[in-house]
């Protein structure tokens, strides 16, 4: 699925329930919490959707690919500072069960994210910025062929039985060049 706009993206959504809940959470903290942690905490969970939202305006896939690692890197602080708060002996046990589920979203968010970097990370295409009816058509040929391809493999799956010589399990693998002699 393509998705037009930033908002429409699921993980984008985790993200800022994760923020609306980190808020309600830090509005419910008892006063011993200090500001300066309250602060790093409410900073680092709006990170992550505020570094999806800029990865996903950006032009290109590499750029694209930075903003997700950040906003990950930030769901991880998210996840490290709820574990070092929960291990305080003073927190409310109410507020334990809302750190369960704090940090139950910003792994949601890794998740979702390292999915997308993994996607993203094999692909070929450079990203919005790069797309021209050159490139355009060149990735339609290309998707084209790998799906022709596709075909034609189930295709012999379907017809020639394994053991057959033109059975794709039959075809040897590719052999790598040899080595370049060393002077």
């Amino acid at each position: 699925m393509t998705y037009e706009r930033f908002e429409d993206l699921p993980v984008w959504q985790v993200a800022a329930e994760l923020y609306e809940r980190v808020d309600d959470f830090l509005t419910a903290a008892p006063p011993r919490l200090s500001r300066s942690f309250r602060d790093q905490l409410e900073r680092a969970a709006l990170s992550v959707s505020n570094n999806i939202a800029e990865g996903f305006e950006r032009g290109t896939t590499n750029e694209l690919l930075a903003f997700i690692y950040i906003a990950r890197g930030s769901a991880g602080e998210v996840r490290s500072m709820l574990i070092l708060l929960d291990r305080r002996p003073w927190l409310p046990a109410d507020l334990k069960s809302q750190i369960s589920k704090l940090r139950y979203l910003a792994e949601s968010c890794s998740r979702q994210l390292r999915g997308w970097a993994d996607a993203l990370q094999n692909s070929t295409i450079a990203g919005p910025r790069h797309l021209n009816e050159h490139t355009r058509t060149q990735f339609q040929k290309r998707k084209a062929r790998e799906s022709g391809a596709a075909a034609f493999q189930a295709m012999l799956h379907q017809h020639f039985p394994p053991g057959h010589p033109l059975h794709p399990s039959q075809t040897p693998a590719p052999v790598p060049p040899a080595p370049k002699p060393r002077n």
